[in-house]
């Protein structure tokens, strides 16, 4: 058996450059010493790893990459990461960067080696949902076993390894942070093995996942929140890079950014933002945590103003904070709410540095604190080592991660509630002292953040899987959480400390059933109470929807978004120069057409299509070019009012149900709904694969009379 290289062999050799390069004043000096270190490294023959093992599943090629074969004359470099690690997310802006600066055929090749933390990470869908969120546009793998990253020895989180053109180990860089590093050894790399004729200027066979995409209104909604007075609900639509205002009944009443990510403040019509997460909503004003931007907003609906609060739009170190918000370097909020200290206070979950900071809206004073005046940004809670430790002082608590905050303003709780994703832990933080106490979830050793399942329970015995969201109903005193990658909602008293699952089966899908518990979810992000506690509205983040729980009658419906979309497709790009999501291709002319007999129906009915479709014989739903529907109404678009709906075929073994609704006052009496769908299919034991269309005519008869129901009619198709 072949004797491969590990990280460990080049540590010394590494070190020495590390320390001769700190000690360097110049750009040239720097060069020779990594040119020295290449050359000197050169000379060992044997530092060459391991190759991908057979049978990977990738992303974003159209075959699997070998460091022998495809990857061969190229400098590599490996990105080791799991997409829920916000130091992975921070590194990704300067791989964005080096992939701009050095194409494929300049001979660098970005490889994501995706090695998984949460049980949840290993699943390919969920890796690809990862993917098209944060934008990566380079080849990843799914090693789900880390199988090479125990070959080489890599110890965290992000990890990054150069390799040279025949696969042999270069240089590695631990952690985030190391942009400089990172070019200055690429740089070199590439004029060291150009001069030796070893560089290829070849392609790898990339194929972007997000090309084949089908529109959505919303892409990959991270938070919800409403305003109890006005019932409107502000939504982060991550994906799209804006933030939505609609009302209670769907209807949106602004669109601000998007579609593509951009910093600038100024009219809500030249806005941008960048993957914004966390939204809070107090009559005209909405704060947003513009995560990837690092920045605290504050859209002014009355006045139509976007304002920078936060952060200077670098991603800052700074752990303590104390300047005022727009001199203040922030890193990564995940999301906000908004509270009192003596005056209004705006709660900031920061991810990037393990912190919950507090920026004051008025003059106020922390809890163990000092006073600060209007405008300060600083650390409220957290030492900003990544931890899950519990402490009277806020200061010396560990947080891993927070992604949620809740506001419980009333005694006896008088806290936040914190989603503390990292450590799979719910965890609250007094207004009163400051202190930091366990809620469920985790275990009690405040290094360990692997405690993590799906276990209804007490306390320490509850055990949940990084979840992103928590939401508080002062009208029952309980606690809901967003259970992300157990894709579940589970509800919490924080009384008896008491957690059990409320929705979700547990899998990653998208289905809407008789009850909670029937119900579907992938990786909610995010949720909010309304009504008065009747209602519970989730961020159902990978299925691109917003679902609504009615807590009397035990049921989930879609929320609808109701007006003009000011966006086409899942995603769109934020450079000119990279490919734009596909829009809706037109039918081909083989595609029977097939017209349904009339229906009657009234306004006020739901009219709801059961699509089922039958495969070929022999041949299975194709995932790497997802099947799709898309219904219509030409000439009538007021039945849709107004939008293109659509949505994703992933499984055909039950029927699949698309709901529209008759408005109180139709434009005509005899509309038509038309539903078209695109699948896609292979051969199940491999080889030939293709792409079927079929679409249905549904006529309608409205009558003269308006009542309540729904009409139900099956459109069924063998292919």
């Amino acid at each position: 058996m072949a004797s491969y290289s590990k990280l460990t062999d080049i540590f010394l050799i590494q070190s020495h450059l590390d320390i001769a390069l700190e000690d360097s004043t110049t750009q040239e000096e720097k060069e020779n010493l990594v040119h020295q270190y290449l050359h000197n490294i050169d000379e060992k023959e044997d530092l060459i790893i391991p190759d991908f093992e057979d049978g990977l599943e990738w992303l974003n090629t159209d075959r699997p990459l070998s460091l022998r074969k495809e990857l061969s004359g190229k400098v590599v470099v490996l990105d080791f990461f799991t997409y829920c690690c916000i130091n992975c997310m921070h590194l990704l802006p300067d791989l964005h960067h080096l992939e701009q600066s050095y194409s494929i055929e300049d001979g660098v090749v970005v490889v994501g080696v995706h090695s998984a933390k949460f049980p949840n990470e290993k699943v390919l869908q969920n890796i690809r949902s990862a993917v098209l969120r944060y934008d990566i546009t380079h080849p990843v793998v799914n090693d789900s076993d880390a199988r090479l990253w125990q070959e080489l020895e890599v110890s965290c989180w992000p990890t990054l390894v150069l390799l040279g053109p025949r696969g042999n180990l270069l240089f590695s860089l631990v952690g985030e942070g190391h942009r400089e590093r990172l070019f200055l050894y690429t740089a070199a790399a590439l004029k060291h093995y150009r001069e030796q004729g070893l560089l290829k200027d070849h392609g790898v066979g990339i194929k972007l996942y997000r090309d084949f995409l089908p529109p959505s209104i919303l892409s990959f909604p991270g938070k919800i929140a409403m305003d109890p007075s006005s019932k409107r609900l502000a939504i982060a639509d991550t994906g799209h890079h804006r933030v939505l205002v609609v009302s209670n009944t769907g209807q949106v009443l602004h669109s601000v950014g998007g579609p593509s990510s951009g910093r600038r403040d100024g009219n809500l019509s030249e806005a941008q933002f960048s993957s914004p997460q966390g939204v809070f909503i107090k009559g005209d004003t909405v704060y947003v945590a513009d995560t990837e931007n690092h920045l605290v907003r504050k859209i002014n609906l009355s006045e139509g103003k976007v304002s920078t609060l936060a952060g200077t739009g670098v991603q800052g170190t700074d752990k303590e904070g104390g300047a005022l918000g727009p001199q203040q370097p922030i890193s990564s909020p995940w999301d906000v709410t908004l509270g009192n200290t003596g005056g209004d206070v705006l709660w900031i979950a920061m991810a990037g540095t393990h912190q919950i900071w507090a920026l004051f809206l008025e003059d106020g004073k922390l809890p163990k604190g000092s006073d600060s005046k209007k405008g300060t940004c600083v650390r409220f809670a957290g030492s900003g080592n990544e931890e899950n430790r519990n402490n009277a002082y806020p200061h010396k608590a560990g947080l891993a991660q927070p992604s949620g905050l809740t506001l419980a303003p009333t005694e006896p709780w008088e806290c936040l509630f914190i989603a503390d994703s990292e450590s799979s832990t719910i965890r609250s933080l007094s207004l009163k002292d400051g202190a930091v106490k366990h809620v469920v979830g985790g275990e009690r050793d405040p290094m360990n953040l692997f405690a993590f399942g799906d276990v209804d329970g007490k306390g320490i015995d509850a055990k949940l899987q990084h979840p992103l969201g928590v939401s508080w109903d002062e009208s029952s005193n309980l606690l809901y959480v967003a259970d992300s990658y157990n894709h579940k909602i589970k509800v919490v008293d924080p009384k008896t400390k008491q957690c059990r699952v409320l929705a979700g089966t547990g899998e990653a899908r998208n289905g809407i059933g008789p009850g909670f518990l029937e119900s579907s979810f992938n990786e909610p992000g995010g949720l909010c109470v309304g009504e008065g506690g009747k209602l519970l509205y989730v961020a159902d983040t990978n299925n691109h929807h917003i679902k609504v729980f009615d807590l009397e009658t035990k049921t989930v419906s879609l929320f609808p978004i109701v007006g003009k979309p000011e966006v086409d497709a899942i995603l769109t790009t934020a450079t000119s120069n990279t490919h734009a999501v596909k829009k809706i291709p037109k039918l081909p002319k083989s595609a029977p057409v097939l017209t349904m007999p009339s229906i009657t129906v009234s306004s006020g009915h739901s009219v709801t299509l059961l699509l089922k479709l039958a495969l070929p014989t022999g041949t299975k739903l194709t995932e790497e070019a997802p099947s799709f529907w898309s219904l219509s109404a030409e000439g009538n678009e007021w039945l849709l009012e107004g939008r293109a709906v659509t949505g994703r075929i992933g499984d055909l073994s039950e029927p699949i149900s698309i709901v529209s609704s008759i408005p109180a006052a139709p434009a005509s009496p005899d509309p038509t709904l038309r539903l078209d769908a695109w699948v896609y299919c292979c051969l199940s034991e491999g080889g030939a694969c293709m792409m079927k269309a079929v679409s249905f005519r549904q006529p309608l008869l409205i009558g003269s009379t308006s009542q309540e129901g729904s009409v139900a009619v099956t459109l069924e198709h063998a292919f």
